[in-house]
């Protein structure tokens, strides 16, 4: 499992993130702006008080967390199995 370790707010509801091992990259989180639980960041304000909880998610007090995995994924365009290589299908030999 992936871990933040630094954030920096961009504009336009975009983070700069930076992963426990090292990479660097940006999100894009404007889509999700108004939607359920993410009606809080229509205050640009609240958006920006992004801060890193305890397990190296993003956090926005007690009301929103975002898993540090599905940011390291969207931040580096990779796909799941070349994070987590168990996800790989292996075929079966008879």
């Amino acid at each position: 499992m992936r871990r933040i370790t630094k954030v920096h707010v961009l504009p336009g509801y975009r983070l700069e993130l930076t992963f426990d091992d090292g990479i660097s990259g940006t999100v894009d989180l404007s889509a999700l702006v108004g939607k359920g639980v993410f009606a809080l960041w229509r205050d640009r304000g609240a958006f920006e008080s992004v801060q890193i909880g305890h397990s190296g998610e993003l956090a926005w007090g007690d009301q929103v967390d975002l898993c540090p995995d599905s940011l390291y994924l969207r931040a580096t365009g990779k796909k799941p199995e070349d994070v987590f290589p168990a996800l790989r299908h292996e075929p079966a030999h008879a």
